[in-house]
């Protein structure tokens, strides 16, 4: 190692950050003035997150809060979803995952705030919106404008939400958790469509909801006309530029994008961290003071829940915690310690507007200079170079597309940027593993190690599945005739994807005799692969609720007698309605399945249907469906969601490193082209039997090979930190008048509940290269580097074991460089 280094201090901990936590069962008055919201008379900084609780299962909503509440936040955003709630009109459903008082009682068990979006519009890639389809067929209604019948519907459902919520004693002044609450939602993208009577809808939606008094402000967001004292709201990429419709009003961020929804047909996208953070300093810098990441967890668009077209099951957005519900980093820590740096400003940050001085091109400060104490924010918006720059007599370094955040107008404790990552690296990878693992049922991969695997797969056998071949295009006691071509909407009623449209036609009549070629031409509403529907209804747009779906011309045509028009022509249709938990059931309980040594494979329109024993753990499980074409899935009669693995995306518009400098949109950082956009789907623990068989079922209408059908554990992660000499030391370390008191820069590592940091996998000192998790000794490489790293005795002979309870700080010196980084690999 290099001679005149001092040590550097590397801390492995259970890290919980304070956050605003209110005391359940006591009443709070909420409020708003032009800086913040107001809670029993004073104004806070509050940092909030989107979690659906649909979108993944009661039995781990604790803990996925917990985790959101160690990351720093104040309030779980949410919305309400009709469709779901009331599948029929008058008929009501708040159960398992749809149970909304019981997840709002669980965020308030966790201490932190709600703010729940009742809408009932939600758009949020649901299928249509949210709007049950029973709304669609009310004579004389038009959604989302001043029409009668629909505002007698809305108004009587988001009474009766608030209502629940009031007799549950869930609101603030009840001494519940609910701060917020939001009528429509995003209706200012389109009020352009619906002239007056969307002038007029806001008005009214706007009085109906404080109407119900539920004690707590209402906003409207992206709606630049939100009446007083509606609050209106931007969501977007970026919103430090946001100023409300009234100086009355504060500044709030209802949908801060972690990243994009996922599409079937299209690439991955992904949003860099550092990208993220420094959009949320920006906000806070120019006087912003709530926050929300659209998503904080994203889930899974279980059964047909995804909207349309082309939404894909998988809702993971890039959030800070998976689908899956484990944390993901960078992003977690990064934010989490983003969001230590913003609450150590807020005393000032709310005491008064900020201050803008200008520290050169595209170089600003904001400053809030008070009796409450002085907080700045020295920003980089160029998006190429790095820059120096003197405020209040320092120099401070700040990268470009950068914010610098000093609690005391002197200190930087935190830089968007990650400021300083300099040529040498000290780089770990340390696997953590859960103490007893083993192996049961299935044949698994790779052999008997699991070092350095991710995922332990299983395979299911092909032995083990039976297939039923579904025959369409003729008269049974479930098809009905009917002159021209059906709209499909209004014929299935979202019953099910799948209406079939039969047509038969003799040739000799419809064609020259001896031609044996002829073209069939088909038009359809949407886009489809002929009848079939295998994507949700559409959720977002003016006027959605009118838009079709299915065929609406059909003709068959050769180069002699020209096109012959079919559509008007008498059809056989047939919906099909296998989709509920008892008909999937009652389907693979009939005795029409086959089975034997020749699986028919590469077919369309066929069902499969195969028992698994579920692999050994708690954790969560996702099948492999790479194997398949398009179709949907269920396991013991829960769905799954859709699959389509055949559409692959463009081959095109990825790459290995996306720049974080710059603004950002959905299609600027992508990977996986070439690709299909999801062949993991998750299962639910909870939806699996521990010991004995679960059943899964496959809808198959492309053709695929369920052999290859693997179901896999989730078995880990990655983390990744950099750390130099010219860094800052860990926020924790900071401390109001004193400063961070002569502490030295740290690398933070943590492991999640119950899991062992038992190995050190690779150490390179020097100049190694390459991204988080992919990292190569570069030409510069101390020889003895993993030998001082695993004389540190906590991580090679007393691995600590993290969870709940653990409250022990230990600490471990290694040798001080220029830079160093920390890549962590978790396994359970």
């Amino acid at each position: 190692m290099r001679s005149g280094c001092s040590s550097i201090m590397i801390l492995l901990a259970f890290l919980v950050i304070g956050a605003f936590e209110f005391e359940s069962g006591f009443a709070t008055t909420v409020t708003y003035d032009h800086r913040a919201l107001v809670i029993d008379g004073q104004r806070h900084v509050l940092l909030s997150g989107s979690i659906h609780y649909p979108r993944t299962t009661p039995e781990v909503w604790s803990d996925i809060i917990r985790k959101s509440k160690e990351g720093g936040l104040d309030v779980i955003e949410t919305y309400v979803f009709w469709n779901y709630h009331e599948p029929v009109r008058g008929q009501y459903y708040f159960e398992g995952r749809f149970d909304l008082v019981r997840f709002v009682k669980v965020v308030q068990k966790a201490g932190l705030f709600v703010h729940l979006r009742i809408g009932p519009y939600a758009c949020a890639e649901w299928n249509y919106g949210g709007f049950p389809l029973w709304l669609h067929f009310i004579p004389g209604i038009q959604f989302r404008t001043s029409n009668t019948p629909f505002k007698n519907e809305m108004e009587r459902f988001l009474t009766m939400i608030v209502d629940m919520m009031k007799e549950e004693k869930l609101f603030a002044s009840q001494g519940g958790p609910i701060i917020l609450a939001q009528v429509e939602n995003e209706y200012g993208n389109v009020e352009w469509a619906y002239g007056v009577g969307g002038e007029l809808y806001v008005t009214w939606a706007a009085s109906m909801a404080v109407s119900l008094n539920t004690t707590v402000p209402w906003i409207m967001c992206q709606q630049a006309d939100a009446p007083d004292p509606v609050i209106n709201t931007c969501n977007g990429f970026y919103c430090d530029g946001f100023t409300p419709n009234s100086p009355s009003k504060p500044a709030m961020w209802t949908e801060n994008y972690c990243g994009w929804f996922l599409a079937f047909g299209y690439a991955v996208p992904y949003r860099p961290v550092e990208d993220l953070a420094f959009s949320v300093a920006r906000f806070f810098e120019r006087g912003g003071t709530f926050q929300n990441y659209y998503m904080y967890f994203g889930g899974t668009n279980f059964g047909r829940t995804a909207g349309g077209p082309l939404v894909a099951t998988s809702y993971d957005y890039d959030a800070p915690i998976d689908e899956y519900g484990f944390i993901r980093e960078p992003k977690w820590s990064h934010l989490r310690d983003l969001h230590k740096a913003i609450k150590n400003c807020e005393r000032p940050l709310v005491a008064s507007d900020p201050t803008y001085m200008s520290l050169g091109a595209n170089l600003e400060a904001h400053v809030y200079n008070n009796s409450e104490g002085c907080a700045a924010f020295l920003a980089n918006i160029d998006n190429n170079s790095d820059a120096n720059v003197s405020f209040h007599g320092n120099l401070y370094r700040l990268p470009a597309w950068s914010v610098s955040i000093l609690p005391d107008c002197k200190n930087v404790i935190f830089n968007t940027a990650k400021n300083g990552i300099s040529h040498y690296i000290l780089e770990w990878l340390i696997r953590v593993l859960q103490s007893s693992f083993k192996v049961v049922s299935q044949k698994a991969f790779g052999g008997s190690s699991y070092k350095n695997k991710m995922n332990v797969e299983y395979n299911i056998a092909s032995s083990a599945w039976y297939w039923y071949e579904e025959h369409v295009g003729f008269r049974s006691d479930s098809s009905f005739t009917q002159p021209g071509l059906l709209e499909q909407i209004n014929t299935t009623k979202d019953a099910s994807d799948y209406l079939w449209y039969s047509q038969s036609i003799d040739v000799n009549d419809e064609l020259p005799q001896g031609k044996e070629e002829a073209v069939l031409h088909i038009e359809s509403l949407v886009m489809q692969h002929l009848s079939l529907l295998t994507k949700g209804l559409q959720n977002y747009g003016p006027w959605f609720d009118v838009a079709g779906a299915g065929i609406y011309s059909v003709a068959i045509s050769d180069l002699v007698k020209g096109k012959v028009d079919l559509s008007t022509r008498e059809w056989t249709y047939q919906v099909q309605k296998v989709n509920t938990l008892d008909s999937i059931k009652s389907l693979a309980n009939n005795s029409i399945w086959k089975s034997g040594i020749n699986l028919p494979i590469n077919q369309s329109l066929i069902w499969y249907k195969t028992t698994f024993t579920a692999p050994e753990g708690d954790g969560p499980l996702s099948l492999n469906l790479a194997s398949m074409g398009k179709g949907q899935a269920w396991v013991n009669g829960q769905g799954i969601g859709r699959y389509w693995s055949a559409y692959l995306s463009p081959k095109e518009g990825c790459s290995d490193h996306c720049d974080y400098r710059g603004s950002y949109d959905s299609n600027k950082c992508l990977k996986n082209c070439g690709q299909p956009a999801q062949t993991l789907y998750h299962v639910p623990r909870s939806w699996v039997e521990d010991s004995g068989e679960n059943l899964l079922v496959l809808h198959e209408e492309l053709g695929g090979d369920p052999s290859k059908i693997t179901v896999s554990t989730k078995s880990g992660h990655g983390v990744c930190a950099h750390i130099s000499e010219s860094d800052h030391p860990p926020i924790d370390l900071w401390e109001p008048g004193s400063g961070f008191n002569q502490a030295s820069p740290e690398v933070q590592l943590s492991c999640d509940n119950e899991w062992k940091i038992i190995s050190i996998n690779f150490v390179s000192f020097g100049t190694p290269t390459g991204q988080c998790g992919k990292f190569s000794h570069g030409n510069c490489s101390a020889h003895n580097a993993i030998q001082i790293i695993q004389e540190i005795n906590i991580l090679r002979s007393q691995p600590i074991t993290c969870n709940e309870k653990s409250t022990s700080t230990q600490r471990a010196s290694t040798p001080k460089v220029q830079t160093q980084c920390v890549f962590i690999k978790a396994k359970s």
